[in-house]
């Protein structure tokens, strides 16, 4: 289907794939292992805060980008703020393919398990060291994580291959609110076995000094946009194929909050999950706080274990999981796949370049989970650096009149206030805040190592990435805004 022809055959179906982009690995996987790092409850209000000051207004800021240009983020940053912020668009759809390349790796893990649980590993009742057995067993066999890798892209890339649009509004439509349910069987199930309270109290307790931890802040907004898609460029990608009189705010809304309701869901099924299952809370608190990126993947399985047709279960959530990951997977190929479009291939050959280069990229991850880790830490805080750049491209266009001529059209249903424009405004000012003293805390957390290139998580990878990044979209910055193509036309000037 040629550019600018494909659309979104209904409200409902954006608003499915915007909660499939949304609600997948980002909530299961990663969204209880951060607030199971940052205390609970504290990193939770952190996380809402970030939502509605952070998170929504960007969704809302991309969504008019997308539908005023009808370009992608190359050239939607360089018609709505000018040619010499082009570079900004190449920062962004480069973080989100870096994201992607990886993410696939996660959606491998996936796949993995529900062959596993349809094959019967998880038939009969299995404690922790069984899980981490099979887990370790798992990530530590470069054949079966690159296999599964290129599995994961493999079918992303077929998929896009075939078009986007009908594809992923039909796999969001049944398989999200699969998810959604199989998640509240699995949440029931684990707050009904003895010593799961404990892990609701972990959840919930008022543990407030620790918002005055500048990482639990970072944290709390990398997850919001790593989880919600704000600064990913999605939006502005699925707002090409919107009609003139969808919804801009109302839909931003209707995604982000259904995605931290979908990540609050999954943190009750895995942190009950943790204490029910361990041997003591000491053993529960270790698991916790100990960063392990496999933590949904051990407790999970084994609390599948503990329930009647347990293998079942098992094998249908795994495969949800697979398919709500494959639903976020398929946005970050396609914000690839339409800005080679714009730059003149055609969707074919755009496809097999990004989904071959994806898999290239990925590889690293694959082969060893620390790689995996590092990247995740440097992309997940370059997706703040992408949002600011969003805020800048909407005060360069004029924030009073993306507000009354592009938000609050006179067909909308969800007219948004001056909020919208205090907290865009706001953007530069609160990124340095949080960001400026998260550097100045590392020096005191990694004192001897602060600058070390090679730390899977510290301020010097991030600073060695980001400028490498910076470097290459600053050089290219001239030659892609005259490769990216002439805007189509904006959504608001259609008849």
């Amino acid at each position: 289907m040629s550019q600018g022809t494909e659309q979104w055959k209904s409200r409902w179906g954006f608003i499915a794939a915007g909660i499939g982009m949304a609600i997948g690995t980002g909530n299961i996987w990663r969204f209880p292992r951060m607030v199971a790092n940052n205390g609970g409850f504290p990193f939770i209000i952190a996380w809402t805060i970030a939502l509605l000051v952070w998170a929504i207004p960007l969704l809302i800021g991309e969504l008019v980008m997308g539908r005023k240009t009808r370009l992608g983020n190359i050239g939607a940053f360089r018609d709505f703020a000018g040619k010499g912020f082009t570079w900004m668009g190449t920062w962004q759809v480069a973080v989100c393919l870096l994201i992607m390349s990886y993410y696939s790796v996660v959606m491998g893990w996936c796949a993995k398990y529900f062959t596993l649980a349809a094959t019967g590993a998880f038939a009969k009742p299995l404690d922790l060291e069984a899980t981490k057995a099979i887990w370790t067993s798992f990530t530590t066999t470069p054949v079966q994580t690159i296999l599964f890798h290129l599995i994961s892209m493999g079918i992303g890339g077929f998929i896009i291959y075939r078009g986007v649009a009908g594809g992923i509004e039909k796999a969001s439509k049944i398989m999200i609110p699969a998810l959604f349910a199989l998640l509240i069987i699995a949440a029931v199930r684990a707050l009904t076995l003895p010593g799961a309270g404990q892990g609701l109290e972990f959840l919930f307790a008022p543990k407030f000094e620790r918002l005055a931890d500048p990482k639990l802040w970072l944290d709390a907004f990398t997850q919001a946009a790593w989880s919600t898609g704000a600064g990913w460029g999605f939006m502005v990608v699925y707002a090409n194929y919107q009609k003139k009189r969808d919804e801009v705010a109302g839909n931003a809304f209707i995604m982000g909050v259904g995605d931290n309701v979908g990540a609050l869901m999954a943190g009750m099924v895995v942190l009950p999950a943790v204490f029910a299952l361990s041997l003591s809370p000491q053993m529960a608190n270790a698991a916790l706080t100990s960063g392990n990126t496999g933590l949904a993947f051990l407790y999970l399985a084994q609390l599948f274990t503990r329930i009647p047709l347990g293998s079942v279960f098992a094998a249908i959530f795994f495969l949800a999981m697979t398919i709500a990951a494959l639903s976020s997977l398929l946005p970050m190929i396609e914000v690839g796949v339409k800005n080679l479009i714009d730059a003149g291939m055609d969707r074919k050959k755009a496809t097999i370049a990004i989904a071959v280069g994806g898999f290239l990229v990925g590889v690293p991850s694959a082969y060893n989970i620390n790689f995996l880790n590092n990247q995740d830490w440097v992309w997940g805080v370059g997706l703040f650096v992408s949002g600011l750049f969003v805020a800048i491209a909407l005060m360069k266009h004029g924030i009073k009149k993306v507000h009354e001529e592009y938000i609050n059209t006179p067909w909308t249903d969800f007219r948004v206030g001056a909020w919208w424009k205090v907290f865009i405004m706001a953007f530069p000012v609160l990124f340095i805040l949080i960001f400026g003293w998260w550097i100045y805390q590392s020096i005191t957390w990694y004192p001897d190592n602060w600058l070390a290139p090679f730390e899977v998580e510290n301020v010097g990878t991030i600073l060695v990435q980001f400028s490498a990044l910076i470097i290459i979209a600053l050089l290219t910055n001239n030659w892609l805004a005259k490769k990216i193509q002439a805007s189509p036309g904006s959504v608001y000037d259609e008849k």
